[in-house]
């Protein structure tokens, strides 16, 4: 069995700008993860099979070592990257013109159901927090 959480959000820019916040790496580290973290990117190889490695520095320091694989990578509308280390999840990120502008889909499918349950408080909030902090790249670029 699996879990999944979903978030939507909508944006007042267009598909293709969107997908240009998370095709790149210096612009991924900048909005990627919940309220107050910080990421330092090692390996960010955006292609179908390519390695993400990063650590998330959480507000208190703490390094939280990530690695994935970028399973599909639709231009201007949808990414898939599955995540290799705990929790195990596929992340898939769709992309749907919408009326002015688009409309993002978020599909987080954890892979242990007994995990999802432990970190559904941490997830589900996480999970705005992210689409919140791209709607400020987004702003500003």
């Amino acid at each position: 069995m699996s879990t999944t959480f979903r978030t939507s959000r909508q944006f007042a820019v267009p598909p293709a700008t969107v997908f240009a916040a998370i095709a790149d790496a210096a612009r991924i580290a900048r909005w990627w993860g919940p309220a107050g973290f910080s990421n330092r990117i090692a390996e960010f190889d955006f292609r179908p099979g390519g390695r993400w490695l990063f650590d998330m520095i959480g507000p208190d320091g703490t390094v939280y070592a990530n690695e994935s694989v970028f399973v599909t990578i639709a231009p201007d509308r949808q990414l898939v990257l599955r995540h290799l280390c705990q929790p195990h999840f596929q992340l898939t990120i769709t992309l749907q013109p919408a009326a002015g502008g688009t409309l993002l889909l978020w599909e987080q499918t954890l892979d242990d159901d007994a995990v999802a349950a432990a970190v559904r408080h941490i997830v589900e909030p996480a999970n705005e927090q992210n689409l919140d902090r791209l709607t400020a790249e987004l702003a500003v670029h």
